[in-house]
């Protein structure tokens, strides 16, 4: 059995204690270092090589976010899953954007943050139901600064969000209790409305309204 290897960077010493406590029930997890803070995380990297990195964004000195900006493009291996009990948008948007690849609220239950690892280990790109309301929202409140955008049905853009997310053509399907071959024409529709052939394209023109 493959073990995901998790790091925890969180300020917090009690909340730091008992999620490396949580993550270290599963068998197939293992968290092979905590920190309080990014500049311990960071400088711990020459001898740490987690698969995963939950981190926290409010953390003193430098920010969660921040540390991610940094490290992703000389570390591309790290894949990063922000644990964190803030909800505002801009700061979704900001971790997403520097390139964290989930994002789980804190609170959720031990089950549910360790499919959210797996998950995120198995390449898609977990988020708690309230984040994930969140990034629809906001797309929905965007749509009209594209007229593309305007052409896309409740059901299309169900669909392109779950595509923003990583999700495969299968997972959305079983997300929407609909058929692989509905996802598969919804997807056409889509790349036909935006002009576009890949969910690069389409994600792309998105993320530039």
């Amino acid at each position: 059995m493959d073990i995901i290897k998790v790091a925890l960077v969180e300020d917090d010493a009690d909340i730091r204690k008992l999620t490396a406590s949580l993550i270290n029930i599963y068998p197939d997890l293992e968290c092979i270092g905590t920190f309080a803070n990014a500049e311990e995380f960071e400088n711990s990297l020459p001898t740490l090589n987690p698969d995963i990195v939950l981190m926290d964004i409010g953390l003193p000195g430098k920010t969660g976010i921040e540390c991610i900006r940094d490290i992703g493009p000389t570390k591309q291996s790290i894949q990063y899953l922000v644990y964190s009990d803030h909800q505002d948008s801009r700061e979704v948007y900001d971790a997403l954007a520097a390139g964290a690849n989930g994002y789980v609220l804190k609170g959720t239950t031990p089950e549910k943050l360790a499919e959210a690892i797996r998950e995120l280990h198995q390449g898609g790109s977990p988020m708690s139901r309230q984040i994930s309301r969140m990034v629809a929202s906001s797309f929905k409140n965007n749509e009209r600064k594209h007229p593309d955008f305007e052409k896309l049905t409740p059901q299309e853009w169900e669909v392109l969000t779950r595509l923003e997310r990583g999700l495969a053509y299968k997972e959305i399907a079983a997300e929407r209790f609909v058929s692989e071959h509905t996802v598969r024409s919804q997807v056409r529709s889509i790349y036909e409305k935006l002009h576009v052939h890949t969910r690069t394209e389409a994600l792309n023109k998105l993320h530039s309204r």
